[in-house]
């Protein structure tokens, strides 16, 4: 029996295994399923919440594309305005230079017109004011006598003022 006395079974020590394991048992029935529960739904809040994180990323992603895409439309919109206000201010331009350069045209004619008709009337006066001075001359040769001294005084007299009348108009 020196065996058994190698082996010998104390019953302290059953009572201990046995109590050790109805412990275990209610530690896991009271603790270990709770803190078990407790872990694994505060594992699935921290799951979803980086989820939720890589969703809000990712519409902001999405979102920062679209007001990308919105900004860039806006500036070639600008840009297609501002060419077409570029393009109507030369139409506007160019058509206000040619208005100017009719109407300069259209008054230069209106001055040769003008020109014209004080050179008719200038003409006008001076035949007129050479007939009369014909008739005057003529007038004069008729009362005088003629001699040659006054008839040559009365020509020169006369071209006299033919060409005063001609150099004042």
């Amino acid at each position: 029996m020196q065996f058994a006395s190698f082996i010998g079974l104390d019953w302290g020590i059953v009572f201990q295994i046995v109590n050790t394991i109805i412990m275990y048992l209610i530690l896991k029935k009271l603790l270990f399923k709770p803190v078990t529960k407790f872990m694994q739904d505060r594992q699935e809040r921290i799951a979803k919440s980086f989820e939720e994180a890589e969703n809000a990323v990712k519409e902001g992603e999405k979102l920062r594309e679209e007001y990308e895409a919105k900004i860039s439309a806006s500036k070639e919109e600008g840009q297609e305005i501002i060419k077409e206000a570029s393009r109507k201010a030369e139409m506007r331009a160019e058509e206000i230079v040619r208005k100017a350069q009719e109407e300069a045209n259209r008054l230069m004619d209106k001055a040769h017109t003008e020109i014209e008709r004080e050179k008719q009337k200038v003409m006008n006066e001076l035949k007129d004011e050479i007939s009369s001075v014909a008739i005057l001359a003529a007038s004069k040769i008729i009362e005088s006598d003629i001699d040659k001294v006054k008839h040559e005084k009365l020509i020169g007299d006369f071209i006299k003022e033919v060409g005063e009348a001609r150099w004042q108009s």
